[in-house]
């Protein structure tokens, strides 16, 4: 998956308008223009087509999570220069204050079933025994999860 798929995915999912997208941005201490955002949003084979590099997604997803649960006190962490899919998977958590049955139940929304133990490997430090490596599949699989149980077109009962 690319950053841009994430960014748009998530967009979509919380209806986010550019001045909501730039306002998180700001959240994590970064201004960005309604351009840059509208350039990362165009789909792959658009000629304005802009890359979002992982510093500028890292640096959103630490914006997302100050917007869903408030600024901590103190120096904002560093966004990471590298992403991995564990890490996305991690400040998704975080910004949305999910316990490990959240998850699992965003999970099987999307006919993904796995157990806790399976799941707490993805979120272990990389160097751990019990880390695994979380794939494409399974990112994908958690933000159609989400946009099924937050996105604009879920149910009320699952929000």
């Amino acid at each position: 998956m690319t950053n841009n798929d994430i960014l748009r995915r998530i967009r979509y999912t919380f209806n986010f308008s550019d001045t909501k997208m730039m306002a998180i941005f700001d959240l994590a201490g970064h201004q960005i223009t309604r351009s840059q955002i509208s350039d990362w949003l165009k789909r792959d084979d658009d000629p304005a087509y802009q890359e979002c590099s992982d510093s500028e997604l890292a640096i959103f997803l630490n914006g997302l999570i100050n917007d869903k649960r408030g600024k901590k006190e103190g120096p904002q962490p560093e966004p990471e220069e590298h992403l991995t899919n564990n890490i996305i998977f991690m400040k998704l958590k975080i910004a949305l204050n999910l316990k490990a049955e959240d998850v699992l139940e965003i999970m099987n929304l999307t006919d993904i079933r796995m157990s806790k133990h399976e799941l707490s490997a993805f979120f272990r430090k990389a160097g751990h025994k019990n880390y695994r490596n979380c794939e494409d599949q399974i990112l994908r699989n958690f933000l159609k999860g989400m946009q099924l149980k937050y996105g604009p077109n879920a149910s009320a009962a699952s929000k």
